[in-house]
């Protein structure tokens, strides 16, 4: 049951903990996007240079100003209207653990709209880290039985929600957004 789930996943990443779980684009290795050591975890867990950025899912978008120093009004418009899931790369992240920012102080953020996902952001109160669940440098598993069972083991909870869902998902839109609202894709 979705809620049962939810609960579950809440108790460990209050915790520190790391989960792996369904999103809108692909499986996701997550956890608190404000807890620096459960960030650490996951760099271990996929064997990924702590230089490396995350992208953080927030419930909706009036969220995305606890996170940013200056949100460019131009960015409601691209998450109202965007068709797939967007990321957005923001300048000015504030509030987050700093090993989630990039070296330059900007951070992506995707509004997640999947029903587990959205809900479990929602309820956590605080960004969620939303990593591919692969290891460093192999490919992203498109469906819950292609992820390497290495990272089944390695977190600490892994979500029984959408596990044999067959429907094909690519990862988000990547678009940088200056703070004077001029964007660019960096992936599509």
């Amino acid at each position: 049951m979705l809620k049962t789930e939810i609960d579950k996943a809440l108790t460990v990443l209050k915790n520190g903990g790391v989960i792996l779980y369904p999103t809108d684009t692909v499986w996701g290795i997550g956890c608190d996007a404000t807890n620096e050591a459960a960030v650490e975890k996951i760099n271990a867990i996929k064997g990924r240079s702590a230089a490396q950025s995350f992208i953080v899912l927030v419930d909706n978008d009036s969220k995305i100003q606890s996170y940013i120093d200056e949100v460019p009004e131009v960015a409601y418009d691209l998450i109202e209207f965007a068709e797939h899931p967007l990321t957005i790369i923001f300048s000015g992240a504030k509030n987050l653990a700093k090993n989630v920012i990039n070296t330059d102080g900007s951070v992506g953020i995707r509004v997640v709209k999947h029903d587990f996902a959205q809900q479990l952001v929602q309820r956590f109160r605080k960004p969620v880290v939303s990593t591919s669940a692969n290891l460093s440098g192999q490919p992203t598993p498109q469906f819950f039985d292609e992820i390497n069972e290495e990272i089944k083991a390695a977190v600490d909870y892994v979500v029984d929600w959408e596990q044999e869902l067959k429907v094909s998902k690519k990862a988000s839109t990547i678009m940088k957004l200056s703070p004077s609202g001029q964007f660019s894709f960096i992936r599509k």
